[in-house]
């Protein structure tokens, strides 16, 4: 699979790569675009203020002109937490989308979204104070709308961005869980 990959707010962290690593050795082509023009953080809060500083438009227009050049080949759009926002926005919007993996993270759904059985994955904390159930729910229920194929995967006690080794999140099985999961959801896909 093409498999566009996109960081969290904390920028691309060591983590983002171990993930492309990981991915390439399993056979897939990953890309992991930098939207933050090599810009990392040390915490969740200076990372969301250069967000709103650079303007949500601005980072989308980075993550399209990454994705463009690809989403011919149909790309799975793949993301952690603020990277999983950005990859669902691209992949509802991308006709030739292959599938969706959603790690830590989700974002607003357009009420005029159709996609056509769209496979989707979704890693969560549970609970996760970014994504809470009442949202979690509602998300779910507007994504089936859309004619998307959504699964939903909860790890109870873990921290939001629990696959990262290098933040106090990290939960090794938990995080272990979800590559198993998601390898086999990116296996799924090349059928």
């Amino acid at each position: 699979m093409n498999i566009m990959l996109f960081h969290s707010v904390y920028g691309p962290r060591p983590a983002v790569a171990g993930a492309a690593d990981r991915l390439r050795t399993a056979g897939h082509v990953v890309w992991t675009p930098d939207l933050f023009e090599g810009r990392t953080f040390d915490s969740v809060e200076e990372g969301v203020a250069y967000t709103e500083e650079t303007g949500k438009d601005e980072l989308l227009k980075r993550a399209v002109l990454a994705a463009a050049p690809y989403s011919e080949r149909g790309l799975v759009y793949a993301g952690f937490s603020f990277g999983a926002s950005v990859a669902q926005t691209l992949a509802l919007g991308d006709d030739k989308a292959r599938g969706l993996l959603l790690l830590h993270g989700t974002s607003d759904i357009a009420e005029n979204t159709v996609v056509d059985g769209l496979p989707v994955q979704l890693h969560v904390a549970e609970p996760d104070p970014f994504e809470t159930d009442d949202w979690l729910t509602a998300w779910y229920l507007r994504m089936g709308r859309t004619g998307a194929d959504v699964e939903v995967y909860r790890y109870a006690g873990a921290g939001h961005l629990y696959t990262d080794p290098g933040l106090p999140d990290h939960d090794g099985e938990a995080a272990e869980a979800t590559w198993r999961v998601a390898l086999g959801f990116l296996e799924s896909l090349e059928g």
